[in-house]
């Protein structure tokens, strides 16, 4: 089982993106659902797969498909925009793996999820 992270860069108030930004992601076009062929995908061999992007991210956190989180804060606070996390159904209870403090401010964290 390959495991999947959802990994993004973000402002200390939680944005991806400020408001009308535009992101650029190298992604792989999937004209089906989603959540079915993330869950595909994992079962396959081979190594770890990174999603990006909050409503992506969303769906696979819905479902119990992300394994690892990983966020790199920015120093700045952009009042609104895309946030990194949308509304969940439920919780999602996370294991600190990893705290990285970098000389600019940013703060990355890496957290797995409990299962």
């Amino acid at each position: 089982m390959r495991k999947l992270t959802f990994g993004m860069n973000l402002s200390l108030d939680g944005y991806i993106a400020a408001p009308g930004d535009d992101l650029d992601w190298n992604t792989r076009l999937v004209t089906g659902d989603a959540v079915t062929e993330i869950t595909r995908l994992k079962a396959e061999d081979g190594g770890s797969m990174d999603i990006g992007g909050a409503t992506l991210a969303a769906a696979a956190m819905r479902a119990g498909l992300i394994d690892e989180y990983v966020l790199a804060t920015a120093p700045v606070l952009v009042g609104s925009g895309t946030p990194f996390f949308t509304a969940l159904d439920n919780w999602v209870n996370l294991t600190l793996v990893e705290i990285r403090a970098f000389p600019d401010g940013v703060v990355l964290t890496r957290y797995e999820t409990k299962r």
